[in-house]
């Protein structure tokens, strides 16, 4: 049984910076691993996504403030997140999946139980 759980949220104030990790059990071998975020009343949205080949892609909105890596040795994910904005504040998700299109939650079979961001201005 594949297992992820998240931490590193906290509450930062604009310009600030947070890396978020996911701790990942279970055999994931063949799996993308990706960042989601939600914020409240709001859908749960693809933010990036790094591939076994280790290629990477991530959302408009925070291409180059973050980053997305993994440590295979310490079975990790992380989130880098610089240059956080308010609009950044929401919970913050780790998935594993197998779809097509890194940013669909239906890809991902996956789910850590989430970490929160807050950011203040």
């Amino acid at each position: 049984q594949v297992q992820l759980v998240e931490s590193g949220g906290g509450s930062v104030q604009t310009g600030g910076s947070l890396k978020l990790s996911c701790v990942v059990s279970g055999y994931t071998g063949s799996y993308c691993m990706g960042w989601f975020r939600q914020a409240p009343g709001e859908e749960r949205v693809g933010i990036a996504a790094i591939e076994r080949d280790g290629s990477t892609s991530y959302s408009g909105p925070v291409k180059g403030r973050f980053t997305i890596s993994t440590d295979d040795a310490k079975n990790t994910v992380y989130l880098q997140m610089n240059s956080l904005k308010p609009e950044d504040t929401a919970k913050y998700y780790c998935a594993a999946g197998v779809g097509d299109s890194w940013w669909d939650v239906r890809g991902y079979k996956y789910w850590g139980q989430g970490t929160q961001v807050t950011v203040s201005s």
